[in-house]
Parts: C-alpha cells; structure tokens; sequence
C-alpha cells in the first residue's frame, strides 16, 4: 500500500525523537546519520530521504533544539527587576532538565560556529533573546528599580553574565551547584541595581 500523508509525518516525528535523544545522550559531537540510524532502529539508508547530508542532520537538530527551548515552561514573575531576574533563572542549569538541555545547547557551539549558515542562525536566536530580555529591562527601568542607561546594553551584559554562568555551571557543578548560581545571579542584580551584593556565604561553591 502506499505510504499517507499521515504515515510520512508520523515517521518524521519518531526520526526527530531519535535525534533528540541522540542529541541527550551524546551532544552535536555524537550526532551522526549513523546514529540516529541505531536509535531509530532503521538504516542509514531511510534517513537520507530526510537528511541527504550531515549539514541537514545538524540543522535539523538545531531547529528541534530551539522548538523544544521554546516549549520549555517559564517562571512568571510579573513585571520589572522580577521578571528580569526570572528571565535569567530560565537560562541557568538549575534543574536536570535545564543542565541536558543546556549541555546541548553548548555542544552545538561548535558545528554552529563552523558554518556560517548556521552561526547566523545561531546569533539570530541570541539576538531575538537579548530583545526580549531589553524589553524587560525597560519597564524595570520605568520603574525605577533599574537604572537608566541603554536597555540594550544592559540586556546585552544580562544576558552574557547568565552564558557565562551556564558554561562554569556546566563544568565545574560541584563549584556552582544550582543555591550558589542563585546567589551570583542575585548578587549581579543588585550591582546592576546600584546597590551592594551580600557578603559571600559559606555554603554553596567558589566564585
């Protein structure tokens, strides 16, 4: 019998999980037809008919990340320094789920930055967050909980601050356990406040 429209799409969404748990357990660097292939229980063969190159399977795999970064739930904190703040918690690996999934997104660093393509589509996605993150300082700003000055900027510093954190987080979680990236988290935001950030506590790790 021929194959449905319904048939072509359900076996695109059991290729996409496939992915997606390659991607969980091993990272971009894992990622290959090969794989995916064994996790599909299928052959190579199958799935050029959807991804003809490596450079499709990779960007593909972005896409899947960024839709399920996306779908992810938020905190909601109402408006202004709170919301800032909720922002940035939405990034840090506070959670198992949030540390696979930010692993993830730093493994794809790497094929990203080695295409140009697909590093544009990467800053693309960094930049759509610095807005949404501009825009949520501009109320705080309003305010008055903020200081004036350019809420691009500052959105721009947030957003660096929390990268970097990810990133420490990631391999040195001893060091950075989920109560410290809080308190660092807090402390960056009561600097950019204007205020003075606690003294250092002896629980959690080192700065």
């Amino acid at each position: 019998m021929p194959r449905t429209k319904g048939d072509h799409e359900a076996r695109r969404r059991d290729v996409s999980e496939a992915v997606w748990r390659v991607l969980a357990a091993h990272g971009f660097g894992g990622l290959t037809l090969r794989a995916v292939a064994t996790e599909l229980g299928a052959t190579t063969g199958l799935l050029t008919h959807y991804f003809p190159a490596k450079r499709d399977l990779v960007a593909h795999a972005l896409d899947l990340l960024d839709e399920r970064t996306a779908a992810r739930p938020r905190r909601c904190a109402g408006q202004g320094l709170a919301a800032v703040r909720a922002a940035l918690l939405d990034i840090l690996p506070l959670t198992a789920e949030a540390t696979a999934s930010n692993r993830i997104w730093v493994s794809s660093w790497d094929p990203a930055l080695a295409d140009p393509a697909l590093s544009a589509g990467h800053a693309e996605k960094y930049a759509r967050s610095r807005v949404r993150l501009a825009e949520l300082v501009a109320t705080a700003q309003e305010l008055g909980e903020l200081p004036p000055g350019d809420p691009a900027r500052l959105a721009a510093g947030a957003q660096s601050f929390a990268l970097g954190l990810v990133v420490q987080a990631l391999f040195a979680p001893d060091a950075f356990p989920p109560e410290h990236q809080v308190r660092l988290l807090d402390d960056y935001l009561t600097s950019l406040a204007g205020g003075s950030p606690r003294p250092p506590s002896s629980a959690g790790g080192a700065a």
